[in-house]
């Protein structure tokens, strides 16, 4: 009564199950690595956002990229801004979500050297379509604390977009604006913590390194639908082989029945002859 299994329909659907289940077991596996990825990296943050401050010099050098280990430090740094080199970075968000602009203003080191200073984002004019309204930075000699981030580069998750207003960049990458400036520039940036007076650019937050997102609950989910396959095969070949065996009883019990015995006709009445 299993012969079914051998049809075609029956055929497609088990090499179907078939292919699903180690697709969903690699799905589940592939989930589980991006949660311990996540998970590395929130310890990562918290372990390099706890260090105590370095000078940025010895966090980074003009050319170098910024090792992933200095990646969020606490850089110190003395000098002062040159805002003829500052631009804006598009389409950033606030610690709320809302869009606008960072203002990347180069930090001149007292040895001449500088780094870029994200000192914080601003609401976008005009649709992002014009240079927005900038806070003039401090004057003068100042130190400054910053969280180091590493170089934006082209290809990365933001889209490098060509034909932007003046002064307006898509990326925050020293080695561009470092050619443009004419100056030797440290590798990375800095994320801008103090000093924030008030009425300039809104600083942004420490990132989030408690959030591990979804991917646990992802993996226990495909590793389930992996166990449900099988499962619902043998449910649908014991409800197909409970169905044709049910079918085959009735048309059994059908044939074995004697068929009913005819009526006899009724004899026809002669209709009376008509007077002519």
């Amino acid at each position: 009564m299993y012969r079914f299994l051998l049809t075609r329909q029956w055929v497609i659907l088990t090499l179907v199950g078939l292919v699903l289940i180690p697709v969903m077991i690699e799905l589940g596996f592939w989930q589980l690595h991006r949660h311990e990825q996540r998970v590395a990296r929130n310890n990562r943050i918290e372990r390099t956002l706890t260090r105590p401050p370095a000078p940025v010099t010895e966090l980074t050098a003009p050319g170098r990229e910024v090792p992933d280990d200095n990646v969020w430090r606490r850089g110190t740094a003395r000098g002062r801004y040159d805002a003829k080199g500052e631009v804006v970075a598009r389409l950033r968000t606030d610690n709320s979500g809302k869009s606008g602009y960072m203002v990347i203003t180069p930090f001149v080191l007292e040895d001449g050297k500088a780094i870029l200073v994200n000192r914080g984002w601003v609401p976008a004019d005009a649709g992002q379509r014009e240079f927005p309204k900038v806070p003039a930075p401090p004057s003068g000699t100042i130190d400054l604390v910053g969280r180091l981030r590493a170089d934006e580069d082209p290809g990365s998750y933001i889209r490098d977009t060509k034909g932007l207003p003046p002064r307006t960049i898509m990326i925050i990458n020293s080695r561009r604006q470092g050619e443009q400036l004419h100056r030797p520039m440290l590798g990375g940036y800095l994320e801008l913590i103090s000093p924030a007076p008030d009425g300039q650019p809104q600083t942004i937050d420490d990132p989030d390194h408690s959030s591990i997102g979804n991917h646990m609950a992802y993996t226990v989910q495909w590793w389930l639908f992996a166990a449900f396959v099988p499962v619902g095969w043998v449910i649908l070949v014991r409800r197909e082989h409970r169905d044709q065996v049910a079918a085959a009883a009735k048309k059994a019990a059908g044939a074995a029945d004697p068929d009913p015995e005819p009526q006899p006709k009724a004899a026809a009445t002669a209709a009376p002859p008509t007077s002519g």
